[in-house]
């Protein structure tokens, strides 16, 4: 009870520092004017807390089994090599890998049927701000963390130094910034970092979806050919099914008995 407390403690915590930093930019630079309380808020809210609590119990086994089994098999000479790298190497190596699993994971989630049924809950949201970070199945969560957290623990980069949490908060709160509606551009570095007009063209509702998968680093969507940067900031957000409003309803959602929301084929000259 003491420890569940003081978890709720600290995510509230967590949730004043994010209010009083994005609400006001938000405000002020908006890409979208929209209320503060907007649609499904609430329920968004509560996905902050669920994930919060949940993802990192329900990842932790699976990760370990995973990392551990394949780490057993890698060659002893390339998990030497990367032992010995200083501590700033193994960072800048692990968010690299992290990300490209992250990626794919991402991908993954948008192309095949099953596992869009929980990814379609992040995108079915039509305003879209700092708080529809946390708008996510926690089985969609874990699958997509396990893409990129795996091979960190199987190349030895999460032995002694908490690399995989400290890449694990980096992510995190670059999810929050490239969510938020803010009208900030980085002009030519937006090839090379996650911004929210970088984010908001993977979160339209037209033909360019399924693009822009990247986390942080859009080199890699660069790489994969799935990089677009239009003009102008997209207009329409969303999915073309419905979606339940309340959050229990939701995390139910996946595992009834409907057809998959079929997919547009991706065309990668586009």
């Amino acid at each position: 009870m003491s420890s569940l407390l003081s978890q709720s403690l600290h995510l509230a915590v967590w949730l004043g520092i994010l209010l009083a930093l994005f609400v006001p930019l938000e405000r002020l630079m908006s890409v979208h004017r929209q209320p503060v309380l907007r649609t499904q808020w609430l329920t968004d809210l509560g996905y902050y807390a669920l994930n919060s609590l949940t993802t990192g119990i329900l990842l932790a086994v699976p990760l370990m089994y995973f990392g551990v089994a394949l780490y057993r098999v890698m060659p002893e000479g390339i998990l030497w090599r990367i032992a010995a790298l200083p501590l700033s190497a193994r960072l800048a190596l692990s968010v690299v890998i992290a990300e490209i699993g992250f990626y794919w994971g991402h991908r993954l989630s948008h192309q095949i049927p099953l596992l869009w049924r929980f990814h379609s809950i992040h995108h079915s949201a039509t305003a879209v701000d700092f708080l529809t970070n946390t708008r996510a199945h926690p089985l969609d969560m874990v699958f997509t963390r396990l893409c990129g957290f795996v091979p960190v623990v199987a190349l030895g980069l999460a032995g002694g130094a908490g690399i995989p949490a400290l890449v694990l908060v980096i992510a995190t709160l670059w999810g929050f910034f490239v969510h938020a509606n803010v009208r900030w551009r980085f002009g030519p570095l937006e090839h090379v970092i996650a911004t929210p007009f970088f984010h908001r063209w993977h979160h339209t509702q037209d033909a360019l979806r399924d693009r822009n998968y990247a986390a942080m680093l859009p080199l890699v969507d660069h790489l994969f050919g799935t990089y677009v940067r239009p003009a102008e900031w997209p207009e329409r957000y969303g999915i073309d099914t419905p979606m339940p409003a309340t959050l229990g309803e939701q995390l139910i959602h996946p595992f009834l008995p409907r057809p998959a929301e079929k997919r547009p084929d991706i065309n990668l000259g586009a």
